[in-house]
């Protein structure tokens, strides 16, 4: 048994920096990893989708260049497997960098293979061989070991090729007809790819509509949006069993009807990775999801035993696992008294354009009962929209009457995942709406328009 002074598993957008920080520190840190480093963001989330959803819009632009009095001659084609190449290069690039930075760090040690709990404090590290290679203790361990798909249970899906998020990237040929089964962010952003790729795309939604968290008028207008480009959605359909057809493809069989496919994407979800950690040997329970309950400070229920990223439920996004690490790390050593209680939630939809929320949404709001006063905008009123030729989608605000703290945001339009910052960063600041109102923007940009829509306050009304 080596004695460590800090034990970290898993070198995701939490685990790699605080590592690097306890070690800086003076700890003697252990840093475990089985896979690739940089975790699922660095590897096949954010890095490598963000790649393609750039080379998708290339591709985009370039097929209707003539709307902006640009003249391409002759067809616009993808070359799928140049695409790829250019994706393994950038998140090659990022991976290498994470674990350079890692094994060059005072006080950091890796170990490369699968930590498994022994006790609370020790853990043992497995070898690709199968062969225990470590053991390893700790008075302080952090887990921060991710998420991967989800697999639904379909009958028939062991019969059939099929893809998810991680495994589509690695396609170099392009799915003439891909169905994606799913209707939240993954599927949609997929589905907006290949489809600017030049595959038919049909996306299967459980569900009456997309975007089941988000406000009907958000997921409707990004629903239109999609159906544009050609994207075709099919709701309240759930395959109750799949088979292979004789080329390779996929045949889904919903109630009454039958859809073929030449690829299925699996975007329905992800699961913790909690379940091979032998967490039952350190006595630290795991909820029906395999998701580790933890305070405000990251603790669980075990001293000296923190959970950071997906894993925890507070968050599964790469900017909620970063803010984790800051929390902890100023908590343990800078005297701060920081919880993620006091974190206000905010992501994106990586669409083109994006869709970009923070705080409530106008459902939320209205499930308080609280007095609100909300504004709408479309992005038709935006300069740099119409300058762009890009004007899809609106702005949405939502304020407490009493406080006139902004409570909520949404944005579906061009530069959403920048211009939803104006709102993040005055709610974090508790300032009042006016602050923001009477703020001086740049022109053009989106956020000049901030101001405008916050003069449209009105009284949230009882929904019809």
């Amino acid at each position: 048994m080596t004695p460590f002074d800090a034990i970290v598993i898993g070198t995701g957008q939490g685990g790699a920096p605080l590592a690097v920080k306890l070690g800086a520190q003076g700890l003697k840190t252990a840093v475990i990893e089985r896979g690739a480093f940089g975790g699922t963001c660095v590897n096949v989330g954010c890095t490598p989708t963000k790649a393609y959803v750039a080379c998708a819009r290339a591709a985009h632009v370039a097929r209707n260049a003539e709307q902006w009095g640009v003249q391409i001659k002759g067809s616009i084609t993808v070359d799928l497997d140049a695409i790829k190449t250019r994706k393994d290069e950038i998140i090659g690039r990022s991976r290498e960098g994470v674990e350079q930075w890692l094994r060059s760090a005072d006080n950091v040690t890796v170990f490369n293979g699968h930590a498994r709990f022994i006790d609370a404090h020790s853990v043992s590290v497995t070898g690709a061989d199968g062969k225990i290679s470590a053991q390893l203790s700790a008075d302080k361990i952090f887990i921060n070991t991710g998420t991967r798909p989800l697999i639904p249970e379909i009958a028939g899906l062991e019969t059939v090729r099929y893809y998810t998020n991680s495994s589509m990237l690695e396609l170099t040929n392009l799915p003439s007809h891909l169905v994606i089964i799913g209707g939240s962010y993954i599927a949609l952003e997929f589905a907006q790819i290949f489809r600017r790729f030049g595959s038919r795309v049909t996306v299967l939604v459980r569900g009456q509509r997309i975007l089941g968290r988000e406000d009907e008028d958000v997921a409707l207008a990004m629903q239109d949006m999609l159906s544009a480009e050609g994207i075709q959605f099919r709701f309240g359909a759930e395959p109750s069993h799949v088979e292979p057809t004789g080329h390779g493809g996929v045949k889904l069989w919903m109630e009454a009807d039958v859809l073929e496919a030449s690829h299925l994407l699996l975007a329905t979800g992800r699961t913790p990775n909690t379940d091979d950690l032998g967490l039952g040997y350190a006595h630290l329970p795991t909820d029906h999801q395999g998701l580790i309950a933890v305070d405000g400070q990251l603790r669980t229920s075990v001293p000296g035993v923190w959970a950071i990223g997906d894993i925890n439920g507070r968050g599964a996004f790469t900017h909620t696992s970063y803010d984790d690490y800051q929390i902890v790390a100023a908590n343990l050593f800078d005297g701060a008294h920081r919880s993620v209680d006091d974190r206000i939630m905010a992501y994106a939809v990586f669409t083109d354009p994006p869709l970009a929320r923070v705080g409530l949404s106008e459902s939320d709001v209205r499930r308080t009962t609280k007095p609100a006063l909300i504004a709408t905008l479309p992005m038709q009123r935006v300069g740099r929209a119409r300058e762009r030729g890009e004007t899809t989608g609106f702005m949405k605000v939502l304020v407490d009457e009493r406080s006139e703290r902004i409570i909520g945001a949404s944005i579906l339009g061009i530069e959403a995942d920048e211009a939803i910052h104006t709102f993040i960063d005055t709610m974090r600041a508790g300032a009042s709406y006016r602050v923001l109102q009477r703020a001086m923007h740049i022109h053009p940009t989106v956020s000049e328009l901030v101001p405008t829509l916050l003069d449209g306050l009105q009284p949230l009304k009882p929904a019809v």
